[in-house]
């Protein structure tokens, strides 16, 4: 993900939400961030053809293969989870600050509230950045990896009627969730997976 990227390449991510505030107003230093974070040797590549003869509109905040065979144009959001989305970038990065800084999590009508969207939006903005976190390889972790899981669900006898698994006790009818946890050392920080 974009802010995993952002942490490997020290860029600065702001630590109070004043600094937030400061560092996401502007649509411009918005579009910087995202540039350096999915680009970070500085070669813009068009993601249709992959080539690297790229050109900025201004105007438009767009980019535009120059390629002969291809000459789309695209945005910063292509490719990834904020594509296909109308909103700026300037209301999606305070989104995504929120969202990661939140120890307890986050509701929509929470996010709704801080950014003023309607809750229907915040609500698809916090699926779509909850969809980019799950996207984490797990077939690096090495060192001390710890692994640990639980069963979600509520009791039979508070289920409906037609609800309830008819056998079994315990884990009959709940959903399992696993997590990883790879503990970090001195070089390097903990990180976990679900």
């Amino acid at each position: 993900m974009w802010y995993n990227r952002c942490m490997e390449n020290e860029i600065n991510i702001p630590k109070t939400l004043q600094q937030a505030i400061l560092q996401y107003a502007d649509e411009d230093k918005c579009l910087e961030l995202l540039m350096m974070a999915r680009w970070p040797d500085g070669v813009i590549k068009c993601p249709y053809c992959e080539g690297e003869a790229v050109g900025f509109v201004r105007s438009r905040r767009l980019f535009q293969c120059k390629r002969i065979g291809c000459r789309k144009q695209f945005s910063i959001k292509v490719g990834t989870y904020m594509e296909d989305s109308p909103l700026k970038l300037s209301t999606w990065l305070p989104a995504m600050w929120l969202i990661t800084n939140a120890k307890n999590g986050i509701s929509s009508y929470e996010i709704s509230r801080s950014l003023d969207v309607t809750q229907k939006t915040a609500w698809f903005m916090l699926h779509r950045i909850r969809l980019s976190f799950g996207n984490i390889d797990t077939s690096d972790m090495s060192g001390t990896v710890e692994c640990d899981e639980t069963y979600i669900g509520g009791l039979e006898k508070n289920k409906h009627e037609c609800k309830k698994a008819k056998n079994g006790r315990g884990s009959v009818g709940k959903e399992c969730v696993m997590a990883l946890l790879e503990r970090g050392d001195s070089n390097k920080k903990s990180r976990a997976v679900c």
